[in-house]
């Protein structure tokens, strides 16, 4: 055997024959796709699949966005339900029967975009003139040609096209000729059959085709392939998918292919669902790496080896393009290890491979490792183990001397430890992925400086993983391993972390602390975090790209600067994947169409808003505080907690107490010269004893205090009212403490003699008091006339003459004894 070439017996396993239809996770790609397109809120999307309809309902709402009816018994579709489906953008009609539509559907859905019809009944291709329609899916129906409507030259946004049946044997010339000025760059074609003729040059046609995905078996049929390939290097496709072109045990040649060496377009050809045996494999591979191809894919194929030395490849004397290979999906008809023998000059170019799916457990010594150019290793979804990788038979003192990726996702590797420190082998390795694997942390890890991206989602890891990381990682992916809880110390550790995914975890709370100064990607998607806060932003100053959708998310005041200040272009799945948890009164609700003041979120808002409010309020008491006597009375109130606390202290003398005078007379000073000519003289004369404070205050007294002293020693008080009197305000305390011993001591002690009318209009607001009493009680007037003079002493002498002195003496003292306790209570 030559020096450049090695034969390796590679162990690869067996896996189960995979469905020859579509992959589920391309289906899935293509819905998510859809949705991302036409969707903008889960509550404009209908799904209404396998519900046993026989036909549309008629109720939808006139916001529907998206409309999935599929896996139902509906023959025919109508205008009528249609008719207020204005913002339609993606239909789904699979899996119904559909034989008809009534051309009125679509006049009723100008903004459709998407529109899924595949695997129905349809006789023809329907008519269709939609502008906005962008994916358009025919497959597996029953339509007995290929031949395209006229109608659909107006698809002026059509892109992907989907045609299909197993009726339609034959491909004529004019059949793509109304698709000819349509920028149509993708065109899946064919239903799995084999065709029985094929027109030269109907797909030359489409000028604007860039991708080709053909459906259909050429068993046999080997010149009409070398047509469609003559055709589609007219086109200038730059990408090939051609899927389950070799039934089982169909005796094909490699020469098929000869053609792929004349295509200069070409970049891309994968081999999908199909039956390759070894003696084709080598003239195909010949044939590939002949051609301008940079990217090989054999998707789920199943490999027989039909010669006695397995798969030979020896070295082409060429320039070889081809730096891409990839097998994902291998069955092995013989369910035994394959024997590869192939130069490695051959392959010595790749900078890109993949084995995936393909059952191995064990790595192959000197097949992969040794590839002088190989950047890119992906190994996902085998068996491989710490020691499958790692062989024991096999020398790693220098290995992959370019790697620089290297996927181990979906095998059975378990060791972080063992495996950080296996990877200083690799020089030149800057992303390691390990995610969907039976990691657990065992000890300290040992990872290489030049391992700058970490991936270990869907591994059982918990709060601790980040102590046995490398403070060197850039970009880590922590998805799905069980974390609770994120802290500043934890990011602390990593000062040039760029990326970092932590969704589907259960994170509750982002802390306001948070600080990432390198940080470009956060993921926090499918959490249970309720609410992102401005601070933790802050935190991020060079954040690009926030991924926080499917939160349980509070629509409070909590959320409203993130649904209003938010720079939107930061969120990858904004607004879709957003809405509100509780309060129960909003949840389900879409958080883009929670809406809330900012005035009542907004604390400095608040504030700017209520300080003038205040000033203004205050501003307006304060006048009125001046307009009504408020000084006056905040003065009155100031002297009546005075008198409380006086009374408190001297409640137990009053039982002793006895009235030194019949009245206290209250006057102005204006009025002295009636008080002292007439008054006076009438009453003292008649042995009467009155208190006149010109005469009887106490000298060094508080005015107050004499006031009160001579009001409590006194049995009545006469008030001498006149205009002079209401202008006075010692007169008005006078008449204020005088009306608090009437109510609380004695109700008939207050006496009034009205000197002079007094207009009503002339009283005071804080004589507005005074106006009352004049109403309820019974006043003197002074006449002018001498002999209504006399009737007026005599009512006023009896008056203070009422009861026994002494008996009244002891009343007012036991009341003013009571009303003592009482201000003390």
């Amino acid at each position: 055997m030559s020096t450049h070439s090695t034969t390796v017996a590679s162990l690869i396993g067996t896996i189960a024959i995979v469905s020859l239809m579509k992959p589920d996770w391309v289906a899935g790609q293509q819905d998510e796709q859809e949705i991302k397109l036409c969707v903008t809120s889960w509550q404009r999307m209908q799904d209404l699949s396998h519900q046993n309809l026989t036909t549309v309902p008629l109720n939808l709402p006139n916001d529907t966005q998206y409309l999935d009816i599929s896996y139902n018994s509906i023959q025919r579709l109508s205008g009528a339900p249609f008719s207020g489906l204005s913002r339609l953008c993606c239909l789904k009609v699979t899996h119904c029967g559909l034989q008809d539509i009534s051309p009125s559907v679509f006049t009723h859905t100008p903004a459709l975009k998407v529109l899924n019809i595949s695997h129905n009944d349809l006789a023809f291709i329907p008519d269709i003139s939609l502008k906005q329609l962008e994916v358009l899916d025919l497959a597996y129906n029953l339509y007995s040609s290929y031949s395209i409507p006229e109608s659909f030259q107006k698809l002026t946004n059509l892109g992907m096209l989907s045609l299909g049946s197993t009726a339609a044997l034959s491909v004529n010339f004019h059949d793509f000729d109304p698709l000819a000025n349509i920028p149509l760059h993708h065109l899946v074609l064919g239903a799995g059959i084999a065709w029985q003729k094929y027109d030269s040059g109907a797909l030359a046609k489409l000028k604007s085709l860039q991708i080709f995905s053909l459906y259909a078996s050429f068993c046999g049929g080997s010149r009409m392939f070398e047509n469609i390939l003559v055709d589609l290097n007219v086109t200038r496709a730059t990408s090939l998918r051609f899927i389950t072109p070799f039934p089982d045990n169909c005796s094909v040649t490699s020469e098929m292919f000869n053609n792929l060496r004349t295509m200069p377009f070409i970049r891309n050809l994968t081999i999908e669902n199909t039956w390759i045996n070894s003696s084709f494999l080598e003239g195909f591979v010949k044939n590939v790496w002949l051609s301008h191809l940079h990217d090989l894919s054999f998707v789920n194929i199943t490999y027989n080896e039909d010669t006695p030395e397995g798969f030979q490849f020896r070295t082409l004397n060429v320039t070889v393009n081809i730096c891409s290979v990839t097998f994902y999906g291998v069955h092995h008809y013989q369910y035994r290890y394959p024997t590869v023998n192939i130069s490695l000059e051959a392959i010595s170019a790749l900078t890109y491979l993949k084995f995936s799916r393909s059952g191995m457990n064990i790595i192959p010594c000197k097949l992969f490792s040794v590839l002088p150019s190989l950047e890119t290793l992906d190994l996902s979804d085998n068996l491989l183990t710490d020691a499958g990788f790692w062989w024991f038979e096999c020398s790693h003192t220098s290995v992959f001397p370019k790697l620089r990726r290297l996927s181990l996702s979906k095998n059975r590797f378990s060791s972080l430890s063992f495996i950080s420190e296996q990877t200083h082998q690799m020089k030149t390795l800057e992303s390691l992925d390990l995610s969907f694997n039976s990691i657990y942390l065992d000890q300290d890890c040992s990872w290489p400086a030049q391992l700058t991206e970490l991936r270990l989602s869907n591994n059982n890891l918990g709060n601790s993983v980040f102590k046995y990381l490398s403070s060197h990682f850039e970009k880590i992916d922590l998805s799905k391993t069980g974390i609770t809880a994120i802290t500043q110390e934890d990011l602390s550790r990593f000062p040039k972390l760029t990326h970092l995914q932590l969704s589907f975890n259960s994170i509750q709370v982002l802390p306001a602390d948070l600080s990432a100064p390198a940080l470009l990607s956060l993921y926090i998607d499918r959490n249970s975090i309720t609410s992102v806060s401005r601070e933790v932003l802050a935190g991020l100053p060079r954040l690009r790209t926030l991924k926080a959708g499917n939160n349980p998310f509070v629509c409070s005041c909590d959320s409203h600067w993130f649904v209003m200040t938010l720079n939107k272009s930061l969120l990858l799945d904004w607004p879709l994947n957003y809405t509100c948890s509780t309060p129960p009164s909003s949840a389900g609700m879409p958080l883009s169409e929670y809406k809330t003041s900012e005035l009542s979120c907004e604390m400095w808002l608040q504030a700017a808003v209520a300080v003038p409010v205040i000033i203004t309020i205050s501003a307006a008491l304060g006048l009125l505080f001046y307009k009504c006597d408020g000084v006056w009375y905040t003065k009155m109130l100031w002297v009546w907690i005075r008198v409380r606390r006086r009374s408190t202290k001297r409640s137990h003398k009053l039982k002793n107490l006895s009235c030194s005078y019949h009245a206290f007379i209250s006057y102005s000073h204006q009025d002295s010269g009636w008080v002292s000519s007439q008054l006076l003289p009438s009453l003292e004369g008649a042995r009467f004893s009155l208190c006149v404070h010109e005469r009887d205050f106490v000298p060094g007294e508080w005015i107050i205090d004499n006031i009160i002293n001579c009001l409590e020693s006194s049995y009545k008080t006469l008030f001498v009212l006149s205009k002079h009197f209401v202008q006075s305000e010692w007169c008005n305390y006078e008449l204020f403490f005088a009306q608090h011993r009437a109510i609380s001591v004695q109700q008939d002690s207050l006496v009034f003699i009205l000197l002079e009318p007094i207009p009503t209009d002339s009283l005071p607001k804080k004589f507005l008091r005074l106006r009352s009493l004049l109403r309820q009680q019974t006043y003197l007037e002074w006449p002018n006339d001498e002999r209504k003079q006399q009737v007026f002493w005599a009512s006023l002498k009896s008056m203070l003459h009422m009861g026994d002195k002494s008996m009244v003496v002891k009343d007012v003292a036991l009341a003013l004894s009571d009303t003592a306790r009482l201000v003390t209570d």
